[in-house]
């Protein structure tokens, strides 16, 4: 079955049309847009078709921000989209807008092994639940229940529940976040982008470890975020080297406590660019022992393998297995 996918978010937008054999997606041709620099989705895919007919073809578009009645206003782009209207107006077929990270957890049974990196070896039952996780811009939860014949995703606002400290450090940290956020701490002021950054000053600021004047005078430059995330990897910057330990080990932990909330005997999957960029970091153990600390429920999760999409399509590829289900 041929489908016409979309990936919409507030900086890129990318369409394709597909090719889609039972969870299996061959991408035929596909096209990046600058989402900003085009007045709606309507626009961008009007473009896409222009180059590449797909008359009467099912369609889905992921989209950054809540659906509700196959329409959604998107967070970051003063779009309204209407996913029956769109449909109708570009000629397409049934057309469905599904939440982006909702997109994202649909991808992986479309994803190969070249596509996934294990950072704990388990047992996983093949028609168990999935819990998906994804640092990014902010913290994506999902989780993926089987039917009886496919999975179907539950979108999840997990990534904005209460932070739980675990101990005198990460105390620390809530007490420094309360400072500035003192309504609500969630696990995504601390397991985003923004989240990495947010560990980073706390960490200088209780003298862990001295601010270098490479690091800070890249930061003048760059995205903070991406700056850390580098010279940890790199091994470079022991503050970065440190943030980044603290990061993966909360990473770690709020993945623990997704697992055992569904008891994800099927899983547990994280995406989003963060965790690929600094995969040999959370490859060295905070991660998998953030993720193990459980006391006694320690053996339950310990049966459920980690692993981490290398694959930056994932939203893409999600977003085509859905039109195909359409």
């Amino acid at each position: 079955m041929r489908v016409l996918a979309g990936d919409v978010g507030g900086t890129k937008t990318i369409i394709a049309l597909a090719e889609v054999q039972g969870t299996q997606v061959t991408v035929l041709s596909e096209q990046r847009y600058d989402s900003k620099g085009h007045g709606t989705l309507d626009e961008i895919v009007r473009a896409f078709l222009a180059e590449h007919p797909a008359p009467g073809l099912p369609a889905c578009f992921g989209v950054a921000g809540p659906v509700a009645g196959n329409a959604c206003q998107a967070t970051n782009l003063p779009w309204r989209i209407d996913g029956d209207a769109l449909g109708r107006s570009l000629g397409l077929g049934s057309t469905v807008l599904i939440n982006d990270f909702a997109a994202a957890a649909l991808s992986i049974d479309a994803l190969g092994p070249a596509d996934l990196a294990t950072l704990h070896d388990g047992a996983p039952d093949p028609k168990g639940p999935r819990a998906v996780l994804g640092a990014g811009t902010g913290l994506g939860e999902a989780v993926l229940v089987y039917n009886g014949s496919r999975y179907e995703v539950l979108p999840s606002e997990g990534g904005h529940g209460d932070f739980a400290p675990r101990n005198a450090l990460e105390i620390g940290l809530l007490e420094h976040l309360l400072k500035r956020f003192p309504d609500h701490v969630s696990y995504e002021r601390v397991v985003s982008g923004p989240g990495l950054v947010n560990v980073y000053d706390y960490l200088r600021d209780a003298a862990v470890a001295p601010e270098s004047t490479a690091v800070r005078e890249a930061m003048t430059r760059e995205d903070r975020g991406a700056v850390i995330g580098r010279n940890a990897v790199g091994g470079s910057d022991a503050l970065c080297v440190r943030a980044v330990e603290l990061f993966g080990a909360i990473y770690g932990a709020e993945a623990g406590n997704l697992a055992l909330k569904v008891l994800a005997s099927g899983g547990v999957y994280l995406m989003g660019g963060i965790a690929a960029k600094i995969l040999p970091c959370l490859e060295q153990g905070s991660f998998v022992e953030g993720y193990l600390s459980k006391g006694r429920l320690r053996r339950v999760v310990e049966r459920y393998p980690v692993r981490v999409v290398v694959n930056p399509r994932f939203g893409l590829l999600g977003a085509a297995v859905r039109a195909a289900q359409a």
